[in-house]
């Protein structure tokens, strides 16, 4: 679609507008269109997604938060074909997904999984390498740049001081940050991240958050995070989607999206919100 803009003409004898065709506005780097998705369990329909669209821009960090079994998860795996949807679109930037192999979607969105599975016999440098795959051929060997990659994302990530580490030697939050640096390794314009401080200290949760929105400023990511802590999710995120029973209940800034009267509504007890001393951003915490 293209814009016309109307400007005023500079001629003493033309006192009427020149018509200046502005360019098309590019497509978001990730958007779904009423995006449904429906689960038969015991001979009944359970609607999991209803009609949820949103966009997300190069650069930005777009937060879904929601009460548990608002259909966060359900939303990160209609987009990447886990799940298939029963209704609506996901496109990147102008193509649809539908469209696109396994491997040419790897190669656009890297996802942190909830609950990863993962082969504990494996060292953890492995592991992140396995973020390489969709950018080698069938049985090719992985070259140097492709472990300067994966050292790259285990330093970031502070994981590479265990590299050679076996997973199953390793604590939920170090394996957690293992599945990040994989992501990252991955390197993809998109990148999905459902709860990525599961099991991680504050001072990791900080950390992870703080590289994934660098990544979006720094590298042109567009980066979609489902985070369970609001105040977290208003400090590190651009813009916030909430989810209510797998229907789209706000989604705006986290001082538009995080009110009161809404959290209450959506989550079932009394909040405060007030702004952060530094940043001025929300901080969410539970009433009396």
């Amino acid at each position: 679609r293209c814009a016309l803009l109307l400007v005023p003409a500079t001629s003493c004898q033309d006192r009427g507008f020149l018509v200046i065709e502005a360019a098309p506005a590019s497509p978001p780097m990730l958007a779904t269109k009423d995006l449904t998705v429906i689960y038969s369990s015991g001979g009944r329909n359970f609607i999991a997604l209803r009609d949820v669209s949103l966009s997300l821009a190069p650069g930005e960090v777009l937060g879904l938060v929601g009460p548990n079994g608002s259909g966060k998860t359900t939303f990160i795996r209609a987009i990447t074909g886990v799940v298939r949807p029963a209704a609506g679109t996901v496109r990147i930037g102008a193509v649809d997904v539908s469209s696109l192999s396994q491997r040419e979607l790897a190669r656009q969105m890297a996802v942190v999984p909830q609950d990863p599975s993962l082969p504990p016999a494996f060292a953890a440098l492995e592991c992140v390498l396995m973020g390489r795959t969709p950018h080698l051929r069938l049985l090719q060997n992985e070259s140097a740049r492709d472990l300067e990659v994966a050292r790259r994302a285990m330093v970031a990530t502070d994981t590479w001081r265990f590299a050679d580490r076996l997973l199953g030697e390793l604590s939920g939050g170090e394996r957690q940050r293992v599945i990040v640096a994989r992501a990252l390794a991955q390197e993809t314009p998109i990148l999905l991240l459902d709860e990525p401080t599961a099991h991680l200290d504050i001072g990791h949760q900080a950390s992870v958050l703080r590289l994934v929105r660098d990544s979006a400023r720094n590298d042109g990511k567009a980066v979609l995070a489902v985070v369970h802590d609001l105040t977290l999710a208003a400090q590190f995120c651009d813009r916030l989607v909430m989810l209510r029973a797998g229907s789209v209940a706000a989604q705006g800034s986290p001082a538009e999206v995080l009110e009161p009267t809404l959290l209450r509504e959506v989550y079932s007890v009394a909040v405060d919100v007030f702004p952060h001393p530094v940043t001025g951003r929300p901080v969410v915490a539970p009433g009396d």
